[in-house]
């Protein structure tokens, strides 16, 4: 029995042996196998570090694929080797105690990156072989021609001991002569080359420009062409290679032979081909991955005036419940029955389906008609999920939300029609999900424009692109101004000036509401401060400043501290400050959220219930808040627009202000917009209005402008 390694490097050179012995007999190195071990024995190092990371780089996987084209190993068997032996023993000897599904994930990306990076590399290092190859072919031109002028014997050992094929034919196109490489190359047996006519090798892959080439070759318009050419081998399989035809010309310049050098790239082509798919699509359920999509979508948008095209951008509903419960692996199941229904929603001309990464796919149709075929693929989509999938034994309900795009080529990109789909997918999910929606210019204008304030947010702040307006608050009975509410603009550099409607729930989104409730907060406590030093002794001091509070700001942990320091450092009184929340943000609040509230309304600050009878709230409520304020909706007003109003209306309000009363608070209307509405209003016993009647909100400096004569109703 071979005892484990003990420690990690012990394990590391233990991966690093297994390596070198799986990988080395099928290398073309002059090394021996320790010294190979030893130049294997970073790159198991760098592997190790990919797979324990705390982020997944595959560029470390891509950089150890192409250490091994480095190394010589171009072999088809040495990568497959190399891939076989990382994944049976690189999480064994290299993982330690982690967890052993993600780490056979990770180290399955590995394989991915290995194989791309060895693609990679292969690619550059047979891009620099057939540059060689061809200026060998070039100087074997020189040397056989001069070979045939000069003797014969010469040309017969330069002929027969190339390594490349090499053939000679009239310019009528009849073979002559073939050396032993070529004839290997076509089966072995001269008789399948020699004789032959070369127009009868046409194959299906030629390119256009092949026997355009060879035509003006023979005619003497051109002393050589290089192309990648097809043949067909006696036995049916195909014969890829690298072709290089030359013109060879008699003592008198008069044109004589054509000189053929051919180079067998069939098992590169191979290996190039599956590299190529593997790096084209998705390991986990077969679709073509975002490359290859990407790829054809960018050719469907070039296709040209006149072509069409419809994108369907799907989004399982759910998916990370189902990873979280039932563990990857049964999410990676559903995913495979996901791609396999979806394939089979798309299986005409024209239509294809990717997996875009995670639980994202994307299904493609081009064609004149793509307006009804991609509602219909739509259709086809959500009714493939309706059935339950069967995994592990539980039958899971599969919903998805879909952003439809369609339109002409060439009238956007690749990255504006996905973004779009993306847009009008979140658009379907914020709608319920288990539906597709088509995408709308405007909408998606208002989702990047959205997106567009969200990111400013953070540095308007710094850069002092918020101001405050101030609406005035005033006394139903006598007209005084009594304070004033502070409403914060945004001044943005390229939409002008911004409503908190605008921007206030991105803050809230983004966490910025609370440094910027905060800023609101200081600039307001300061002019409250201003508005008492001013106005002292006069009817209308001292006036109080309502600041809005945002359900954000309410769950803030240092919103009691916050407010303290802020009052303090202006030295104002907390009765000069007016909190005011919404009242659904109240709605089911339990005594840790309305903690702070108390604190704040015990120090002296009121604290008003905004946008009063909007919510579906308990009245019974309104004995445990901590408020001194109801401020009524709008909406109570909109009736008394004409003198009387509804009498239905009018018994509502005036119950709302007798119950108010009766429990000591104060009653603040909203949206006053004419005299007929605030003597309602005050004949119902309202304290206090703000409105378009007296004031829109504007600077502080016109609140003195007010005249209080034209506020009296």
């Amino acid at each position: 029995m071979i005892a484990e390694p003990d420690g990690p490097e012990d394990r590391l050179r233990r991966f690093a042996t297994i390596w070198s012995r799986a990988v080395y007999p099928a290398t073309s190195t002059s090394l021996t196998r320790p010294e190979f071990e030893e130049l294997l024995l970073p790159l198991a190092r760098r592997l190790s570090a990919a797979l324990r990371a705390r982020t997944f780089d595959a560029a470390e996987g891509r950089a150890v694929g192409a250490a091994l084209v480095d190394a010589h190993c171009t072999d088809p068997e040495a990568l497959s080797r190399a891939l076989d032996c990382v994944d049976a023993y690189l999480v064994l000897y290299c993982g330690d105690d982690g967890p052993q599904e993600d780490l056979r994930a990770r180290s399955a990306r590995l394989q991915h990156a290995m194989a791309a990076g060895f693609a990679q590399a292969l690619r550059v290092r047979t891009l620099a072989e057939q540059e060689s190859i061809a200026q060998a072919a070039l100087r074997a031109q020189g040397v056989v021609a001069q070979a045939l002028h000069a003797s014969e014997a010469r040309f017969r050992a330069v002929f027969e001991g190339a390594a490349i094929g090499i053939g000679i034919a009239d310019l009528d196109g009849n073979v002559l002569e073939v050396n032993g490489a070529l004839t290997r190359m076509f089966g072995g047996s001269e008789q399948n080359v020699r004789g032959r006519n070369v127009r009868e090798w046409t194959h299906a892959d030629d390119a256009p420009q092949v026997w355009r080439l060879y035509e003006e070759l023979v005619r003497g318009e051109r002393e050589h062409y290089h192309v990648e050419k097809a043949f067909y081998r006696p036995d049916g399989t195909v014969l890829w290679t690298n072709l290089t035809v030359s013109l060879l010309r008699d003592p008198d310049g008069n044109p004589q032979y054509q000189l053929a050098l051919m180079e067998d790239t069939t098992e590169r082509r191979l290996l190039n081909l599956r590299l190529r798919y593997e790096a084209t699509h998705d390991a986990l359920t077969g679709l073509p991955n975002r490359t290859l999509f990407f790829e054809r979508l960018e050719k469907v948008l070039n296709a040209g005036e006149g072509q069409r095209f419809g994108l369907c951008y799907l989004d399982l509903d759910g998916f990370k419940t189902i990873n979280d419960s039932l563990g990857h692996a049964a999410g990676d199941r559903l995913l495979v029955e996901v791609a396999d229904r979806l394939q089979a929603c798309a299986t005409a001309p024209g239509e294809m389906v990717a997996r875009l990464g995670g639980d994202e796919f994307v299904a493609l149709t081009t064609g004149p008609d793509t307006q009804r075929e991609v509602d219909e693929l739509a259709a086809r989509i959500m009714n493939a999920l309706v059935a339950p999938i069967s995994v592990d034994g539980r039958e899971l309900t599969v919903r998805g939300s879909i952003g439809v795009v369609e339109g002409a080529a060439g009238e956007r990109s690749a990255a504006e029609v996905l973004r779009s789909a993306d847009i009008t997918m979140y658009r379907a999910k914020s709608a319920g999900g288990n539906r597709f929606e088509v995408a709308d210019a405007e909408a998606d204008a208002r989702a990047i424009t959205r997106h567009g304030l969200t990111t400013a947010l953070p540095t308007a702040l710094e850069r002092g692109e918020f101001f405050i307006e101030y609406q005035p608050l005033v006394h139903l009975g006598d007209g005084s101004v009594r304070g004033a509410e502070a409403l914060v603009r945004w001044l943005h550099p390229q939409h002008g000036v911004l409503g908190p409607d605008r921007f206030i729930p991105l803050a809230e989104h983004t966490g910025l509401i609370v440094p910027l409730g905060r800023w609101v907060l200081e600039q307001s406590v300061r002019q409250a401060r201003d508005w008492r030093e001013r106005y002292a002794g006069t009817p209308s001091a001292p006036l109080r400043i309502n600041v809005n509070l945002s359900p954000c700001q309410l769950t803030h942990p240092g919103l009691v501290q916050d407010t303290v320091e802020i009052l303090q450092a202006a030295g104002v009184a907390p009765d000069a400050l007016c909190l005011e929340v919404t009242e659904s943000a109240l709605i089911g609040a339990d005594d840790d959220l309305l903690k702070p509230l108390r604190r704040l309304a015990e120090m002296g600050v009121d604290i008003a219930l905004d946008d009063f009878g909007t919510g579906y709230s308990n009245l019974a409520n309104l004995r445990r808040l901590p408020v001194s304020v109801l401020k009524l909706d709008r909406s109570f007003t909109q009736s008394m627009q004409q003198f009387p109003a509804d009498p239905v209306d009018l018994k509502i309000v005036e119950g709302i202000v007798s119950l108010a009363h009766s429990l000591d608070l104060a009653v603040t209307v909203e949206g006053v917009e004419t005299g007929a509405q605030a003597e309602q209003l005050r004949i119902l016993g309202c304290d206090t209005a703000q409105g378009w009647y007296y004031a829109r909100p504007g600077p502080p400096e016109r609140l003195h402008e007010l005249a209080l004569a034209d506020a009296t109703p």
